[in-house]
């Protein structure tokens, strides 16, 4: 009996260290694929987390700012809206045409229909 427990005990330090050494193994294999990855990627212009987290911070503040000014542009307009409903025609401002288009001018002795 005693010859079958010290066999036990060498094979169960044996499997003791083959663990141990296939554990320094995975961790040594692991540190070499990381510092391959890291190589790789630093060549392939990738953005970090950090930027990338930056990045996407701004767009949202953008987006919340644009958000903001399209409600602001809204209301602004329904004000215009509803101040130029109070104007009687007589008192409204004369329409200006857009810029490049061409000049009608009326006479007032032409006959209706005909432009300068």
């Amino acid at each position: 009996m005693q010859v079958d427990n010290k066999i036990l005990d060498d094979l169960a330090r044996v499997a003791g260290g083959a663990l141990g050494a296939f554990s320094s193994l995975r961790e040594e294999a692991e540190g070499q694929l990381r510092a391959q990855l890291e190589r790789v990627l630093s060549r392939m212009d990738v953005v970090g987390r950090e930027e990338h987290e930056a990045v996407r911070a701004m767009a949202a503040k953008a987006r919340a700012e644009q958000e903001a000014m399209a409600e602001r542009l809204a209301t602004l307009e329904a004000t215009v809206a509803s101040l130029m409903a109070a104007v009687p025609v007589a008192h409204a401002p004369a329409v200006v045409p857009p810029a490049g288009a061409p000049a009608v001018i009326e006479d007032p002795g032409a006959s209706a229909g005909t432009t300068a």
